[in-house]
């Protein structure tokens, strides 16, 4: 018997997101996989808070989360996209 694959949902969020999401709705917000999304939970890159065997996430911790991965620290070297 063959499986059916699910069909991935890369819708983008409309609207605006709750105070408390879910995987799904975290994905929607941040338009990436959920397998991505457990990949970071696992590495505790991401914060999330698990309830029973579901995770949720808060959306202030995240934008803050957000924004301290789009910082960039004088000790890293940032990739030119274009070379002059």
């Amino acid at each position: 018997m063959r499986r059916k694959k699910r069909k991935v949902s890369r819708k983008l969020f409309l609207g605006s997101p709750p105070e408390v999401m879910d995987i799904k709705t975290l994905a929607q917000y941040l338009s990436m996989g959920r397998s991505k999304i457990y990949n970071l939970i696992r590495q505790k890159k991401i914060p999330a808070s698990r309830i029973g065997r579901q995770y949720r996430f808060a959306k202030g911790l995240v934008d803050q989360w957000l924004k301290e991965q789009l910082i960039i620290r004088p000790e890293e070297a940032q990739i030119p996209l274009f070379k002059k």
